[in-house]
Parts: C-alpha cells; structure tokens; sequence
C-alpha cells in the first residue's frame, strides 16, 4: 500500500511537472525576445567614439611624457653600459643610484597612468552603458518586448536589435 501511495504521487508530480513546462512552452512562444551586443555598442557607438577621443585628448601629454622618461633612462642605461670600464668606482655606483632612481620614477608614473586611464575608461563606459541601457529599454517598451538580453553565447539576427541601439544613441 505504502509503495502505490508514493508511486502514485510520483505519477502526479511528473504530471504537474508536464504541465507546468507545457505552460511555460506556450508562453516563451508567445514572448518576444531581443538581443544587444554590448560590445558593438562600446565598439561602433558615437558616443564611445567620442568618449575614447577624450580620453586620448585627456591622457596624451602624459603618455608623451612618459615615452620621453622611458627615452631618458634607455640613453642613461646605454650610456652606462658603454661607459662602465672606464669609470670610477664611485661615479660606476653614482650612474647606477641615478639609473635606478630614474627607472623607479618611470614605473611610478607608468602605474599611475595606467590606473587613472583605467578609472577615466570605467567612468565614461558606465556613462555609455548607462544611456544604453535606458535606450534598451525605451526600445523595448515602444516595440513590446518582454526581455531583451546584452550577453549570449548566441543570437540570431532575426533578434539582435543592436543596430536600432546604435541609431538611436548616434542622435
């Protein structure tokens, strides 16, 4: 008896369970899905265009001087190298101190830079992604879609609605 029991309500989750993926099925057939490919937006986007020359606007002078601080301490370094069997011991050391110190310097202003250009890329992307989303969605309640994804493995063109994104942020 004990064994029916338990086979019986075995049966009838296996049929709930039917007829709840069933529902589902009908439903997801009668959603409307789209698809954004967020990386074309940071990509082919006028705004990311124009967030990317700023930021080369902003960061140029200090990379060029950075490139002129990495041209200094190669010349040094080479000066060094070739000059090193001819120099005293105590100039040998002085060059290395100033060599080292120069290359320190060097790092610094490189790890720096690369930070602060890091934290400017975030600010502007969220900035981006942030009009991009609100476009999304704008897009999704003028044109009635219940979800729209920005990342997946796949997506067929007949939903991607990339292009409609694009166009809309380029105004």
């Amino acid at each position: 008896m004990k064994f029916m029991t338990k086979s019986l309500l075995s049966i009838q989750a296996v049929a709930l369970t039917v007829g709840i993926l069933s529902c589902a099925n009908v439903q997801a057939q009668n959603s409307k899905i789209a698809f954004v490919s967020t990386e074309r937006i940071f990509r082919e986007a006028t705004p990311a265009k124009a967030a990317q020359s700023k930021l080369e606007t902003e960061f140029s002078r200090r990379e060029r001087d950075i490139q002129d601080l990495a041209a200094r301490l190669k010349i040094q370094s080479d000066r060094l190298d070739k000059d090193v069997t001819i120099l005293s011991e105590s100039e040998r050391i002085r060059r290395q101190r100033d060599l080292s110190d120069l290359d320190k310097e060097f790092q610094r202003k490189q790890r720096e830079f690369r930070e602060d250009l890091n934290q400017r890329r975030n600010e502007e992307l969220s900035i981006l992604l942030e009009r991009t989303n609100k476009v999304i969605r704008q897009i999704a309640e003028a044109e009635k879609y219940d979800i729209v994804f920005q990342e997946a493995v796949f997506a067929s063109k007949r939903i991607d609605i990339t292009d409609k994104v694009l166009k809309e942020l380029s105004k």
